[in-house]
Order: structure tokens, then sequence, then C-alpha cells
């Protein structure tokens, strides 16, 4: 993880200073940027590892931004604030930050978070034995290559956590699952058991691969206990 490159973007100089110092004395390779355009210019000039992406960012909404990085990218992103409002963090999630911590905060702390964000997304990398595939109701799951497709070839981005709770749903398809079964398979994350971050990821995923949304066909609701994945799915050769 030593050899990962990491993109601070906060509008604060000294704060990027901070953290610019915090992550290369551990061994990262460190970008910074102060604000959208900047961010856009590095992730153009280099391959970045991670984001950490501070919300407040002037004039820009920082959530605005991640939304837009999600809809080119899979980069892991680690929202920082420093309002500490819960509403922040839950929409935040939803937008698919794959982790989230408000301000003031340890740099021990963060750098522990990184690091486990880090392990979960190498984790994930496709390994030469896992060439797993799914087929279910127009779409194709490669668990290898972390990607899935209509049946017309067309990609659906994902994130790190929609698509580990896809494979989940896929891998135990008619099984209800409840909250705390995903959080279990989704180990990693800092679930409480009193946000909605369960059911705003629930949300998010239905809308990249349900035809209507609001009246799923593949996740369903199962009221009083979780989910279950409705749809049958094949195991491809």
């Amino acid at each position: 993880m030593s050899g990962a490159h990491i993109l601070v973007v906060d509008d604060d100089p000294k704060v990027r200073t901070l953290l610019r110092r915090c992550f290369e004395g551990e061994g990262f390779a460190v970008s910074d940027a102060k604000d959208g355009a900047e961010l856009r210019a590095c992730l153009e000039r280099n391959p970045v590892t991670l984001i950490t992406l501070d919300l407040n960012l002037g004039k820009e909404n920082g959530l605005d931004l991640a939304r837009d990085i999600r809809k080119d990218r899979n980069i892991p992103i680690i929202m920082l604030t420093g309002k500490g409002d819960a509403i922040d963090r839950v929409v935040g999630l939803e937008l698919g930050a794959d982790d989230y911590l408000a301000k003031p905060f340890e740099l021990r702390e963060l750098v522990a978070r990184v690091r486990a964000v880090l392990r979960r997304t190498a984790a994930a990398e496709p390994t030469p034995s896992s060439g797993q595939r799914y087929a279910f109701e127009g779409w194709i799951l490669d668990i290898s290559r972390r990607s899935l497709k209509r049946d017309s070839g067309e990609d659906q981005e994902l994130t790190t956590s929609e698509f580990n709770l896809l494979e989940a749903f896929v891998k135990r398809p008619h099984r209800v699952l409840s909250r705390d079964e995903i959080m279990d398979v989704l180990k990693g994350h800092d679930w409480s058991p009193l946000d909605r971050s369960i059911d705003n990821l629930i949300a998010r995923l239905r809308k990249k691969i349900e035809g209507d949304p609001e009246h799923p066909q593949l996740i369903k609701t199962v009221r009083g206990v979780g989910y279950t994945f409705a749809a049958d799915a094949k195991r491809l050769i």
C-alpha cells in the first residue's frame, strides 16, 4: 500500500500541507487540490488510488464533486467535513463514499481509515482463480473483473460497496438477508445500527440495476426483516 497515490482535496492550504506531510511520512505518494478544477486536472494527469475530499470547499460543494467523480471513476473516497452533520454523512455514503470522518480528527485515525479502505479495495481486485460470472435479468456480474454489464455489453459503474453488496445478493438468491447480515458481509465499514446507511446503499444499487427503482423486482424488501434477491442468478462457465 505504500505505493498508493492519495489525492487530498481541501480549500485550506494548512490542512493540505498537514495531510500531505502526514501521508508522505507513511510512504504514500501525495497530490493535493484546492478545488474541483485542480481535482479534475490531477485525475487527468495521474492515476489516483484514493481521494480524501473535504465537503466544504468554499463556493463548491464536495458532495457535488463526489457525484461527478462517481460518474466516471470508481476511486475510493473518504469524505471529510467540519460540520459533523449526520445528514451529510448519510448523503455522502449514498453518493458512494467509502468512508466518512468528521473534523477535528486524529491523523492516526485518518491514516488507519485510509489503510482500511485500501485493504478492502485491494481485496476486491480480481485474482486469476476467482473467475466467477453470474447472469441475471439481462445483467452479467463478473466477480474476477469486478464488472457489471448488460447483455448488450454496456458497462454499469458500481462503487466498491455497491459491487460487494450485489455480489452478496447474487451468491445468495432468494435468501432473506437482515441488515446485520449485510453489515457482516460488508465488514470494514463504520456502520451504525441507528443510521440508514444500509438502506441508502440498497436504494443506490436499485437505481443502477432495477428497471423501476420505485417498484423493485430484483432486490425486494422483506418488511421487518431485511432484503432478498428475488432473481434467479445463473453461474456461467
